[in-house]
């Protein structure tokens, strides 16, 4: 978004943010890898978000690289577990090129890791990620939870509890909630609020139940919109009715 525009959104709504990308947002669709365009679309609406005043920590996803599930079915060559870390580690090699390209933009960062990998990443330590958001840097948070049989959905609801976060924002292909897959069902209807019990009980794809049921005792709302369109980012965090908010009301 040019500077006019993001000015044309008022004050942000939220202070601190975490924002959870699938690895598929680092890649064309239906393609696997990492594309450079596409994780420099990212890092350009990452910059103007911080460039409003808000506190910013990304988590992000692996599945553009290797998704742990996808041996599931191969378990007695690769037993689960290990799939799972593998998972996690595809998601460090997403959060280096995003720092990367957050850096060639002239943003400060860090990358943080669950997993412990002192040559490229700093491990995740709660306090030192605060210090880095005060100070005004983009936090990336790679390597999951750290532990297998968790998905990196349930990684980021842990991450912005832990930080306090005012919202945790969850970045998809599609702009909301629907009834159903509306890929496949072009009549699916669309949500534009929904309430953590309605999520649960009526199983709808938000995320998964762990990371329901994280936000809904802390009471953190989440919003799910589509960050492909350019300056979606900023308008979520501007408050701006876009894509579901599930809160508990």
């Amino acid at each position: 978004m040019s500077e006019t525009s993001t000015t044309e959104l008022g004050p942000p709504k939220y202070r601190r943010v975490v924002l959870k990308l699938s690895g598929e947002g680092f890649g064309h669709p239906g393609k696997g890898g990492i594309s450079i365009d596409e994780t420099l679309r990212i890092a350009r609406q990452a910059k103007g978000v911080v460039g409003t005043g808000v506190q910013l920590a990304i988590v992000v996803g692996g599945g553009n690289i290797l998704r742990g599930t996808q041996f599931s079915a191969g378990g007695e060559v690769i037993k689960e577990a290990t799939a799972h870390y593998m998972g996690m580690l595809a998601t460090v090699l997403n959060g280096l090129a995003l720092q990367e390209a957050l850096e060639s933009l002239n943003c400060e960062t860090r990358l943080l890791s669950a997993i412990r990998m002192d040559t490229v990443a700093e491990p995740f330590i709660r306090r030192r990620c605060e210090r880095h958001l005060q100070k005004g840097r983009i936090v990336i948070l790679a390597g999951g939870t750290g532990n297998p049989f968790v998905t990196t959905d349930t990684a980021a609801a842990l991450r912005a509890c832990e930080l306090q976060a005012d919202i945790l924002l969850k970045a998809t292909r599609v702009d909301g909630v629907y009834s159903e897959d509306p890929e496949r069902n072009p009549h699916a209807v669309r949500y534009t609020t929904l309430t953590y019990a309605k999520v649960m009980r009526d199983n709808l794809r938000v995320m998964d139940m762990a990371a329901i049921s994280l936000c809904r005792e802390a009471k953190l709302p989440i919003l799910v919109f589509n960050f492909k369109r350019d300056g979606n980012i900023e308008r979520a965090i501007a408050g701006q009715p876009i894509g579901t908010l599930v809160t508990d009301e």
